[in-house]
């Protein structure tokens, strides 16, 4: 693995992502699985654990690339909707109670702080909120990927959704581009 490909993701990552393909393509699942590089599939070919830590790009950026080349045509939008299925198994378990009784301000502060168990080495924080509106950053991410900032779009997307909220999450500032952070702007109604 090159020095640069040195980042973690806690396997809740890959496994939403293996749920995801399982659950929208079933049908061409083992195809996803045969089109994974030797490296990400040993991860896919064993149960994913979601305590285990993976490598970021072999365990989740690569895989994503491979769902976005064979179901959307290379487009970017099968990252995002990966996400959007992502929050809805990560935040319909344990953090359910938090949907029944949080407004999508709290839900997203608490996203925020999250954030760092699923990428250690990250940290994203609130940059501002008010009602409808919401700015996320991720401020220390030292291995970007442009397809990971689009899933985690959906995943703040998805999450508006679990609260009954119709919302649009947009990146305004990408640290893949070069920008020196990402920014999300969360709106809803």
């Amino acid at each position: 693995m090159p020095p640069e490909k040195r980042m973690i993701v806690k396997g809740t990552a890959p496994l939403a992502l293996d749920s995801y393909v399982k659950a929208r393509f079933p049908g061409r699942y083992a195809e996803w699985k045969a089109a994974l590089p030797p490296e990400s599939r040993k991860y896919y070919d064993a149960a994913v654990m979601a305590f285990e830590e993976y490598p970021l790009y072999d365990g989740i950026v690569g895989p994503t690339q491979i769902v976005c080349d064979l179901f959307f045509g290379g487009d970017e939008r099968g990252a995002f909707e990966s996400g959007k299925f992502s929050a809805s198994l990560a935040l319909k378990g344990f953090y359910k109670i938090f949907f029944k009784f949080g407004s999508p301000q709290f839900i997203i502060d608490r996203s925020a702080r999250v954030f760092s168990n699923y990428y250690p080495e990250g940290e994203m924080r609130v940059a501002g909120s008010s009602s409808g509106r919401c700015v996320l950053q991720i401020v220390r991410f030292p291995e970007p990927y442009r397809l990971l900032e689009v899933n985690i779009g959906g995943w703040v997307e998805g999450a508006l959704e679990l609260l009954g909220k119709q919302g649009s999450v947009q990146v305004t500032r990408s640290m893949a581009m070069g920008d020196p952070l990402t920014e999300y702007v969360a709106t809803w109604k």
